[in-house]
């Protein structure tokens, strides 16, 4: 194969050109060149439309304005504008800076400004918001990436070598598609789907089951898998049953690329790092990882923007779509064997608009396949509207607080969280919720400061709120955070409020403690808004329990339940049964073939024959059952 990156040094003509690196599947030229840098705007555009890839022209490195000097130059020609910045991080080796403001929007608005900067330093610039919440684990994560600019230059060239000079023909009578279930088949819980093709090994999600304890992880030890000779592994979303067990594949040796984005990554993190601090307390839980492991994953992920198309192996191109369930939830489309086939993998994903998220998108170029989650894909899995069940939710609040008592709503730490602070934070202001506080425990206030970090993956009512953040929703001085024992006490012996904490299915966290200790009193409320996995206590709950055991400090006691228990399905990140129905029955073009997945086995096999009658092949595979689609 003829070398691609001297062919770009050739038809940019540049003879200042001093060198060429992959970023993955993008080409980045280093030159002294400095009016093509500047002003090579159209000449770059036109070479990328030639070979049809994404190229970046930056200066070398040996040109580049001493950091310290630069910063100093850079920090001058805001100041102008009356623009502030937070921090500055110089990779000087990819000849980036990476800029973090509150408001990255300011200087975009002014490309007068960022052309000066570049003119006057020679560096190009990454713009990162800055946490107007603060946020240590952004600022971690950040560090981590900054103090290894080193290996990561080193690796995305690696993974763009592997790509594109990989010995690769692709024979459209030979080329094969196989897709099989690692786990998440006929059950919600460790999602993971190995896709095969002629040349790849690609695994989508790998999540645990939490509610679990015979089957909680994948099954890894099927013939199909080997950790050896995986390509790429792709994350849709950061809940725990669709990433839990990723770091755990780098305790076991994977140095390959993970493909998300930004958000996802920072959540997931997050997640992680909550799991180990659990399984370090409790004996109980299986610790799968190390910080280290944590580490490692991070080094190796690639974060992607919704509709940004990307190789990540020779003949797989995907492309993240808003899914609309959780922040930085996407869709996964691959397009397989230069188009020879495409499939489109759903994930968790929400057919409709909710307070924080974007309807997705069921129109695509070329769709073959879809592999759909199913969560409530029964034949009565019929959620009432949103505004049923925020009024609902309203009359509950009344009648507890009436009554003097509390209300405990747990939740997932993302997603279901923040939909309730919003909806509290429109009544505040529209003046319908009695002044009453909203306590948050168990992350929720972390994960919070995360979507004020990433307010472009929001709606545009959500994003203006966070950007002129006077407004922000995640500000509201109602909120407040707790984070021990003592502060939980203290609340539980005030008057009425209202408890968000985790976790939603009642299987661990703060929540728990809240729960042992409201229970018994009726004039408290317990409201289910998340789903309720099999075999756990929200479960009972729902099914309406009223006896239950609770583990609190290590401790179980048999408690009676005599407070109001209400679940409220309406909030739910998942389609239900109806908006499943229309994703697949109006999408365009019509695939040849729907894999049922993400569902209890029941739920699964309704929602598959529901769309036989409807004249599209559903299949409801087992997991560790391959499936040929090409």
């Amino acid at each position: 194969m003829e070398d691609i990156k001297k062919k770009v040094i050739e038809m940019l003509n540049d003879d200042k050109a001093e060198n060429a690196l992959f970023e993955v599947s993008n080409i980045v030229v280093y030159t002294r060149n400095k009016d093509l840098f500047l002003n090579g705007v159209d000449k770059i555009r036109e070479v990328a439309k030639t070979i049809k890839k994404r190229i970046e022209v930056r200066m070398s490195p040996q040109t580049l304005t001493d950091s310290k000097e630069a910063e100093k130059i850079i920090k001058n020609i805001l100041a102008k504008e009356n623009i502030s910045a937070e921090e500055f991080w110089f990779d000087n080796e990819r000849s980036l800076v990476y800029i973090e403001m509150v408001s990255p929007e300011s200087l975009l608005e002014k490309p007068n400004l960022i052309k000066e900067i570049k003119e006057k330093t020679n560096w190009s610039i990454q713009l990162n918001r800055y946490p107007i919440v603060k946020s240590d684990l952004v600022r971690a994560i950040r560090e981590m990436l900054y103090t290894n600019f080193s290996f990561r230059k080193r690796f995305l060239d690696e993974i763009g070598e592997r790509i594109y000079y990989s010995n690769v023909t692709i024979d459209p009578k030979k080329y094969w598609v196989r897709v099989t279930g690692l786990g998440g088949f006929r059950q919600v819980g460790r999602s993971a789907i190995l896709l095969q093709t002629s040349f790849s090994r690609i695994l989508l999600d790998v999540g645990i089951d939490v509610g679990s304890k015979e089957n909680p992880y994948p099954v890894l030890d099927a013939p199909e898998f080997r950790i050896g000779e995986l390509t790429a592994i792709v994350i849709s979303h950061s809940h725990l049953d669709h990433c839990g067990f990723l770091p755990v594949l780098f305790r076991y040796g994977y140095r390959g690329p993970v493909f998300t984005t930004a958000p996802t990554r920072d959540v997931f993190t997050l997640l992680h790092l909550d799991y180990l601090n659990l399984s370090q307390k409790n004996k109980g839980i299986d610790q799968l990882f190390s910080v280290d492991d944590i580490k490692e994953m991070l080094k190796h992920t690639i974060t992607l923007n919704y509709r940004e198309v990307t190789d990540i192996s020779p003949d797989v191109r995907i492309t993240f779509y808003d899914a609309g369930h959780i922040l930085g939830s996407g869709m996964v489309h691959a397009n397989l064997g230069n188009g020879l086939y495409n499939i489109l993998y759903t994930g968790d994903f929400k057919f409709s608009n909710t307070r924080t998220l974007n309807k997705p998108q069921n129109v695509f170029d070329r769709v073959e396949a879809v592999i759909t989650e199913s969560t409530y894909g029964g034949d009565f899995d019929y959620q009432p509207k949103r505004e049923e069940s925020e009024k609902f939710l309203y009359e509950i609040i009344k009648k507890t607080v009436e009554e003097g008592g509390k209300v405990l709503i747990p939740v997932l730490a993302v997603g279901r969280a923040q939909e309730l602070i919003l909806m509290f934070d429109e009544w505040k202001r529209n003046n319908l919720m009695p002044d009453l506080p909203i306590y948050l425990d168990g992350m929720l206030r972390a994960v919070s400061a995360i979507y004020t970090v990433y307010p472009e993956f929001l709606k545009k009512e959500v994003r203006e709120q966070i950007i002129h953040y006077d407004n922000n929703p995640f500000l509201s001085p109602s909120l407040k955070s707790v984070a021990s024992k003592e502060e939980r006490d203290k609340l539980l012996s005030e008057g009425p409020s209202i408890i968000l904490a985790t976790s939603g299915m009642l299987e661990g966290g703060p929540a728990l403690y809240y729960l042992a200790n409201m229970c018994e009193d009726k004039r408290n409320s317990i409201v289910l808004v998340s789903y309720q996995g099999e075999n756990t206590l929200g479960r009972q709950l729902s099914y309406g329990a009223k006896e239950i055991d609770i583990e609190v400090n290590g401790i179980v006691k048999r408690m009676h339940v005599n407070a109001k228990v209400y679940l409220i399905e309406g909030f739910s990140g998942h389609s239900d049964r109806g908006q499943l129905a229309k994703f697949i029955l109006t999408m365009k073009p019509k695939p040849k073939i729907v894999l049922v997945v993400h569902g209890e086995e029941r739920k699964s096999r309704e929602f598959a024959e529901f769309l036989r009658k409807s004249k599209i092949n559903a299949i409801v595979p087992p997991i560790l059952e391959g499936v040929r689609l090409r």
